[in-house]
């Protein structure tokens, strides 16, 4: 039952799955936050694991890459070949909003972006948002864990290096949270085949307070109070 892309076996896949960008990323989360996990791809690098949380919820972890064409490609293959409902992205993100501070949390109710990846389905602009149920649960219980959590507006951005330094202005015009590279894709995904997705993630960047920034080892694995809350929202989701 392999893929293209992924070659775990039927079953390897609990229902939900944890989705940061970085491969490394994920095996911290695996062994960080699961028990009795196991590894079931490492096709081109991209880790995936599966194991049982504290709670005895079945979930698993793998990595998307970077940009919205890897996203859509593990995205689609989950969800259409492993039994896999519910996605939720973990990733980090530069802030485009001055009441936003490092480290904050933001869950992405809706994105924007700059891509044409949508263009696929010859439609002029589409709207692409996060599942409402999963949104809310992560609402809910961030506030439940008196985290500092923003709701709304993200943009997936295809440039990272942008030649205009100051393109975001235009969208941080409009109340857009923070810029990342990936949730766009996975959500337009998620509603063509009827599935769920959630994007939440951690500040590590600042585009107005340029002085805040995460080092390498901090976006890496400081990401624990993000990971935790995701956690949550997944055992409600859970099959098993």
């Amino acid at each position: 039952m392999s893929t293209p892309h992924i070659n775990a076996n039927p079953g390897d896949f609990a229902n939900v799955v944890l989705m940061p960008g970085d491969p490394l990323r994920a095996k911290w989360i695996a062994e960080t936050y699961l028990k009795d996990y196991k590894l079931v791809n490492q096709v081109r690098g991209i880790l995936a694991f599966t194991g049982y949380t504290k709670n005895g919820k079945k979930i698993s972890v793998m990595a998307s890459g970077m940009g919205q064409p890897s996203i859509g490609i593990y995205s689609h293959e989950l969800y259409t070949h492993y039994g896999v409902d519910t996605i939720i992205r973990v990733g980090t993100c530069g802030a485009y909003q001055e009441n936003i501070d490092l480290f904050d949390v933001i869950i992405g109710t809706t994105a924007s972006t700059d891509s044409n990846w949508a263009a696929q389905f010859n439609v002029p602009q589409f709207s692409a948002g996060a599942d409402f149920e999963l949104s809310i649960e992560a609402y809910l219980k961030a506030k439940e864990k008196g985290l500092k959590a923003h709701t709304g507006s993200i943009l997936s951005a295809d440039i990272f290096y942008d030649e205009d330094p100051d393109a975001w202005k235009k969208w941080a015009k409009l109340n857009v949270l923070g810029v990342e590279m990936e949730s766009y894709a996975l959500y337009v995904t998620a509603q063509r085949l009827r599935k769920r997705a959630l994007c939440m993630l951690t500040v590590t960047d600042h585009f107005i307070n340029k002085d805040q920034k995460a080092t390498p080892e901090e976006r890496q694995l400081g990401l624990g109070k993000m990971i935790e809350l995701a956690i949550d929202v997944a055992e409600k989701f859970a099959k098993s």
